[in-house]
């Protein structure tokens, strides 16, 4: 701020309150699926790569320990998004191949339009991890159309 800036200049007011809390309840909402879906998108991409997901995988790719693969695997198939099967690994419902269908489609989105903005492959692929959870179908969509130019 220099001198002649006032503070008036630039204090950018306060968004109204309706406004606000329906931000904070859609941020709210996207990180409860933000995880379920990270899961749901490993285990195909395991699936496609390896023919099997194991827990072992799983909590080796995320980083976490395998208890916490266990809780998240028994929470995706009790809202029926995987089957477990003993000995055998683990298997992508109907409703969970196309939601690691769709959370794929979006994260290429947001990756592809990142680099096209010019931010290096390796940044838009880190970046697009976050971003593809919480971008509203408008703003993807104008991404989509921004890549077709």
């Amino acid at each position: 701020m220099n001198d002649r800036t006032t503070a008036d200049e630039t204090h950018v007011g306060l968004v109204d309150a309706g406004t606000h809390v329906e931000s904070f309840r859609q941020t709210r909402s996207n990180r409860r699926t933000e995880l379920v879906e990270d899961y749901v998108e490993l285990i195909a991409d395991l699936i496609d790569h390896d023919g099997e997901a194991r827990q072992v995988d799983i909590a080796q790719r995320l980083g976490v320990a395998q208890p916490t693969v266990a809780k998240m695997l028994k929470r995706l198939a009790t809202e029926g998004l995987i089957q477990q099967r003993r000995y055998r690994g683990v298997f992508l419902t109907e409703e969970g191949k196309e939601l690691a269908r769709v959370s794929r489609e979006r994260h290429q989105v947001v990756e592809s339009f990142l680099c096209a903005l010019g931010i290096s492959p390796e940044t838009a692929r880190i970046d697009a991890e976050g971003i593809e959870h919480h971008v509203s179908a408008e703003t993807l969509e104008a991404f989509r159309v921004y890549l077709k130019r």
